[in-house]
């Protein structure tokens, strides 16, 4: 497996939209496993493959306290959603940053594994929250969107002195 370079905030290749997925290969196990070791590496719960310069629709989450339930989403839609929950969020391509985001408190998705198998997930609290973060991904849409703009140049400028600090 291999670690893979995450992109950082406001690196424009955030904003693209992902296609979706219509091979379902090798390959596609090996982004799986390669995008698991990344996201536990860095360390993080989510990530998607716009993250990681690929503008595919393929998310991987754990939100496991021991790391141990990984799941995988390809092409995943949206079916339902009800409620509120607002939470501090953060994210490995702004990393450092948490502000509190309000989402959906419960959704319904459809999506695929990665074999092409359909299925159907009832998801709420975190693992809702989480799903919704890596899907905008997949609509190039960061969760510093949700914030002020004022909030947002800021983080914009913190990241900005972050990669000027590191090159």
């Amino acid at each position: 497996m291999t670690i893979l370079n995450i992109i950082r905030f406001p690196d424009p290749r955030l904003r693209r939209k992902a296609t979706p997925v219509e091979s379902f290969d090798e390959s596609l196990i090996t982004l799986k496993n390669d995008m698991l070791e990344t996201m536990y590496a860095a360390p993080g719960i989510g990530l998607a493959a716009v993250q990681i310069d690929i503008l595919k629709r393929f998310i991987v989450i754990d939100v496991s306290e021991h790391c141990t339930e990984p799941r995988c989403f390809v092409n995943p839609q949206l079916l339902s959603h009800e409620g509120e929950i607002k939470t501090d969020e953060g994210c490995l391509s702004v990393p450092a940053i948490y502000e509190p985001v309000t989402r959906y408190q419960r959704i319904t998705l459809k999506a695929q594994n990665e074999h092409g198998e359909f299925f159907e997930l009832a998801a709420e609290g975190l693992l809702s929250v989480c799903i919704q973060h890596e899907m905008d991904h997949l609509e190039g849409k960061l969760f510093v969107d949700y914030l002020s703009d004022m909030k947002k140049k800021r983080i914009q400028k913190k990241m900005e002195k972050l990669r000027r600090e590191t090159m």
